[in-house]
């Protein structure tokens, strides 16, 4: 059966805003009409908390780590979380421990696969948003690996250039040992100001992938309201000229991205 345009958020640089670009990405999504499940790889749970569901975080098994070891085990009943914008599948504090537990894992980079194949089959889902940590590694390979959709945050500053570097490097040697095909179908340009610096990095950003669909989201504070208040800028009353932009960004995705045959797991 088709499964669900999935999206994987990441870039191994820290301070990128990795998280905010997520969230507002699926609150776009979900403005537009889209079924979304968000997913928060991130064993730090910023995504967690950013959507409202800190509680979730210290909660009890069975926790996403437990799916993760075996996919089949737990129910999109017992695992997602109900948000106004969309279905979450949240961190916990459990997701320290993944690395250790999911490298004795046969085929340990397709754990992440197998469980969004059970739960897209239950759910439905149009659009699965994965937020990465800042890092890369076996959980990010298996966001990798399940989406096969890379949209990218980065800052308009030059060390982007080195990480872009890096991880399209990885995602090359992941592509070699994994059978997979991993694109980029958007890179987002974060919290930009009016700089030489900004300017120049974005014209870089254009000549660099010019067949990646760019996006600038300036540096604003509501952002960060709507972190703080659970949701994205979509589910605040003060408007947002970001708001815009996310959109564009969620028009262009779905006009980019691809539906895969996904077998389900029995």
């Amino acid at each position: 059966m088709a499964g669900s345009a999935r999206l994987c958020v990441t870039n191994q640089k820290g301070g990128v805003g990795k998280t905010t670009v997520a969230i507002n990405l699926a609150g776009a999504l979900n403005e537009r009409g889209q079924n979304v499940l968000f997913v928060d790889l991130d064993p730090q749970g910023n995504a967690t908390e950013g959507l409202g569901l800190l509680e979730a975080y210290d909660a009890e098994p069975p926790t996403l780590l437990d799916a993760l070891v075996d996919p089949t085990s737990v129910t999109a009943e017992e695992l997602v979380y109900d948000h106004p914008e969309m279905d979450v599948i949240a961190s916990n504090v459990d997701m320290n421990a993944a690395h250790s537990v999911l490298v004795e894992q046969d085929d340990a980079e397709m754990q992440l696969d197998a469980l969004l194949s059970s739960l897209e089959a239950a759910r439905g889902y149009d659009f699965v948003v994965v937020d990465c940590p800042p890092q890369l590694g076996l959980i990010t390979d298996n966001a990798l690996c399940a989406t096969e959709q890379l949209v990218i945050p980065a800052l308009a500053e030059s060390t982007s250039k080195r990480s872009l570097e890096l991880l399209f490097d990885y995602t090359g040697s992941l592509e070699m040992d994994h059978d997979v095909q991993i694109e980029p179908i958007a890179l987002v340009a974060n919290r930009v100001e009016h700089t030489n610096q900004a300017d120049q990095m974005l014209e870089w950003f254009d000549e660099a992938l010019p067949d990646v669909p760019l996006f600038e989201i300036r540096k604003r504070v509501a952002l960060q309201r709507a972190f703080e208040a659970g949701s994205s800028v979509f589910a605040v009353e003060e408007e947002v000229d970001m708001q815009a932009e996310f959109t564009t960004m969620a028009e262009t995705i779905e006009t980019r991205v691809t539906t895969r045959d996904r077998e389900v797991p029995a």
